[in-house]
């Protein structure tokens, strides 16, 4: 893991993507227990590099996202691909491209952690609950339960993000 974030920083410092964190179950473990997952998910805000600037974020169809990064990758010797992840250093890495405002949010707010002296972001426990209510999925509401069970939520932080993202009503099916 220590290396396959290695190459996500090199990533971000080519300008494949401008930003990134780890979310999903894996995001969820720096809060939690350990929970059962077979790859990464890396959500990324992509950005267009002109004559060496970086310009704003676009909202390219994920093919063309999807291509950049494996063109990228596969320049580093990435190439092994399974169902919609590339293995880096032996990691399945699920991209998860920046697909709506809440997701943008939590982006711009993840936390920087240091896992084994890599730098690196994870999303914030807050907005891991928020996606997992807006996606709705089976484990995603299991994963609520364990967040709210095993996180140190920030109430009033979560409180904003349901409430500016509409899903109140949501979290309030799954807490009565």
């Amino acid at each position: 893991m220590k290396r396959t974030l290695q190459v996500l920083n090199e990533l971000e410092r080519d300008g494949v993507f401008t930003r990134y964190a780890i979310g999903g179950a894996m995001g969820a473990t720096f809060y939690t227990e350990p929970l059962l997952t077979f790859d990464l998910d890396v959500f990324v805000v992509r950005s267009i590099v002109c004559s060496g600037a970086v310009s704003a974020p676009t909202s390219n169809p994920p093919a063309v996202i999807d291509r950049r990064y494996s063109e990228a990758l596969r320049a580093r010797g990435y190439s092994e691909q399974e169902n919609e992840c590339i293995r880096i250093e032996g990691v399945p890495v699920q991209f998860l491209p920046a697909y709506n405002p809440l997701v943008e949010e939590a982006l711009k707010e993840a936390q920087e952690i240091v896992y084994e002296d890599v730098p690196a972001r994870v999303l914030r426990s807050e907005h891991l609950v928020a996606i997992c209510l807006q996606t709705g999925r089976n484990k995603d509401r299991e994963r609520v339960r364990i967040l709210r069970e095993q996180a140190k939520l920030d109430q009033n932080f979560l409180a904003n993000v349901l409430r500016r993202h509409q899903l109140e009503d949501k979290w309030k099916l799954l807490t009565e």
